[in-house]
C-alpha cells in the first residue's frame, strides 16, 4: 500500500474542499486534497454552478450589487421559510453570520465575481460566477499555498484508531490502494445524487432516469465511509434540489440548462392540467422544488406557456428549442400535449380567473411579488397572473433535473461531525453537500455554494484549533 502523510486530509475538490484546504494552509498546516475525478473533470458540482448568495447589506465592498439592502436577517429568514422552519437554526445562524467575511476572504484571494443579475426575477442578494473558472482560480490559489492535490483518488474508508480519533483515509489513487494519514480529515466530497441506485433508493422508482445537472462523480461513497466509523446521518435523504430544466438537457453534467421565467406564465402537464402555483414566490424560492413536481408528472415532463407580454422575461438556457404559435390550441398541439382540449380549457379558466383589469401589464413587475392573482381555480396563482391572450404564444418542454441531495452527515456549527450519540468524532469534520440539516423540502437559490465555502473555512479553523 502506498502511503502519504499530511497534517490535514481533505476529501473533495469543490468549493467546500478548496475553501478548507486554503484556510488550513493559511494556518500553516500541510494539506492534501483527494479528488475522485480526473484532473480535467475536477471540482464536483461547483464546476457547474453560477451564483453565490450573500447578505449584500453587510458586505464591505465598493461593488454595486443587484440588491443593495439584502441583510443577514433576510438571508436567515429565507432559509427558514423555504425549509418550513425545519432547518437547524444554529447551522443557519452560523452560515449567514459568516457569509460576509467568507465572501470578502475569497474576494481578497482573487476569486472573480459578476455583480449584476443576468435575468429578471433574481431578488435576493447574490453574485454571479462561472463555476469552472472558479475551480481553476481556487486550485491555483491553494497550490500556490503548498496544498497537494491527488486526482483519481477515491476515498473508500476512514481510519479511526483505538482512542477514537480519525487519523486517515484509505483511497484508490490511480487504481492503487493508498493510505493518506493526517491529524484531521475534512469530508467535503459532495452528495449522493449522481448515483442512479441511490436516487432510486431515496426518491423512488423512475428517479434513476432523472437527468443530473452536475458532476457524475458525486455518488456517496465518502458518506458511507464516514457513517461506517460512526457518523450520524442527518437531513432529508428523500428530498433534493431538483431544478426546472430543458427536456433536451444532457443526461449528465448538463450544467446550466434551466428555463427561468415560468412564474410569469403557466405550467401544464400532458393531461393539460396545472399542478403548481407558478406565482407562489420568487423563482429562487420555487425552482428547486417545482422540478420534482414536474418530474412526477406523466412522462416526467411538463410545458411552460407564456404569451407575448412576458416572453422577454423568460430565460431559456437549454439546448432545446422553444415552440411558438398564433393560438393556444395550435401551440399545445405543436407541443404534443396528450390532451390538447383540456389544455385549452385550462388556459381559458385561468384567463377568466385573473383579477387584473385589461391586460394588466401596467401593474406587472417581474422583480417583486406583484399581487396580480388568479383565485378560484385549483391551484390558484398568487402573483404575475396575467391572462394568456396576446399572441404569439410560446411553449417550453421541461423536466426536473437533479442538483444535489439534502441528506448527509450531522455536524455542529463548528463543522465537527457528530456520531450517533451526538458527540463529536475526534479528528473528523465536514462541509458542503456532504452534510445534512440545512435544507428540507426546498432550497433558496445560490445558498449551496455559500454553505460549502463558509463551512469549508470553518472546518479548517476548527480542525487546526483542535490540533493545538
Amino acid at each position: 500500500m502506498n502511503r502519504h502523510s499530511f497534517d490535514i486530509v481533505v476529501i473533495g475538490c469543490g468549493i467546500a474542499g478548496l475553501a478548507a484546504g486554503l484556510r488550513a494552509a493559511e494556518l500553516d498546516q500541510s494539506v492534501c486534497l483527494l479528488e475522485k475525478s480526473p484532473k480535467e473533470h475536477r471540482g464536483g458540482h461547483t464546476r457547474f454552478t453560477e451564483s453565490f448568495r450573500i447578505p449584500t447589506a453587510d458586505i464591505d465592498s465598493d461593488a454595486t450589487f443587484n440588491v443593495e439592502d439584502y441583510s443577514t436577517a433576510d438571508f436567515y429568514s429565507d432559509i427558514m421559510q423555504v425549509t418550513n422552519y425545519r432547518a437547524d437554526e444554529d447551522l443557519v445562524d452560523r452560515l449567514v453570520s459568516e457569509s460576509p467575511d467568507t465572501f470578502e476572504w475569497l474576494t481578497d484571494h482573487g476569486v472573480s465575481w459578476e455583480y449584476q443579475a443576468p435575468h429578471p426575477g433574481y431578488t435576493a442578494g447574490r453574485v454571479w460566477l462561472h463555476g469552472e473558472d472558479m475551480v481553476d482560480e481556487l486550485v491555483e490559489i491553494v497550490e500556490d499555498r503548498g496544498v497537494e492535490i491527488f486526482y483519481e483518488a477515491e476515498a473508500r474508508s476512514l481510519r479511526r484508531d483505538d482512542d477514537g480519533d480519525v487519523s486517515g483515509v484509505e483511497a484508490r489513487h490511480e487504481g492503487r490502494r493508498t493510505l493518506f494519514t493526517g491529524d484531521a480529515v475534512i469530508l467535503a466530497a459532495g452528495d449522493y445524487g449522481s448515483s442512479k441506485e441511490r436516487r432510486t433508493r431515496y426518491y423512488g422508482p423512475g428517479y434513476g432516469n432523472m437527468k443530473v445537472r452536475g458532476s457524475r462523480y458525486n455518488t456517496g461513497e465518502a458518506l458511507d465511509a464516514a457513517m461506517d466509523v460512526g457518523a450520524k446521518s442527518e437531513g432529508e435523504w428523500g428530498d433534493a434540489h431538483m431544478a426546472i430544466i430543458d427536456v433536451q438537457s444532457p443526461d449528465i453534467e448538463g450544467g446550466i440548462t434551466r428555463i427561468d421565467g415560468y412564474q410569469y406564465g403557466l405550467i401544464l402537464n400532458h393531461d393539460g392540467e396545472r399542478f403548481v402555483d407558478e406565482g407562489e414566490d420568487a423563482r429562487a424560492h420555487t425552482y428547486a422544488k417545482f422540478g420534482r413536481e414536474i418530474f412526477e408528472q406523466p412522462y416526467h415532463e411538463a410545458f411552460i406557456i407564456v404569451d407575448s407580454k412576458t416572453v422577454d422575461d423568460v430565460a431559456h438556457m437549454g439546448p432545446g428549442r422553444a415552440v411558438t404559435a398564433d393560438s393556444i390550441e395550435s401551440l399545445v398541439r405543436r407541443l404534443d400535449i396528450e390532451d390538447p382540449e383540456t389544455a385549452v380549457e385550462t388556459v381559458d379558466r385561468f384567463n377568466e380567473a385573473c383579477t387584473v383589469e385589461g391586460d394588466g401589464i401596467e401593474a406587472y413587475d417581474p422583480n417583486v411579488l406583484d399581487g396580480n392573482d388568479a383565485p378560484g381555480i385549483d391551484p390558484p396563482k398568487s402573483n404575475w397572473a396575467l391572462p394568456l391572450d396576446e399572441p404569439p404564444f410560446t411553449g417550453y418542454p421541461v423536466t426536473g433535473g437533479m442538483t444535489f441531495g439534502f441528506g448527509g452527515v450531522a455536524i455542529t456549527p463548528d463543522a465537527e461531525v457528530l456520531d450517533t450519540r451526538d458527540d463529536p468524532i475526534p479528528g473528523l469534520y465536514a462541509a458542503g453537500n456532504a452534510t445534512g440539516g440545512l435544507f428540507y423540502n426546498n432550497y433558496p437559490g445560490g445558498t449551496g455554494l455559500t454553505n460549502a465555502a463558509v463551512y469549508g473555512r470553518i472546518a479548517a479553523e476548527t480542525a487546526v484549533e483542535d490540533l493545538e
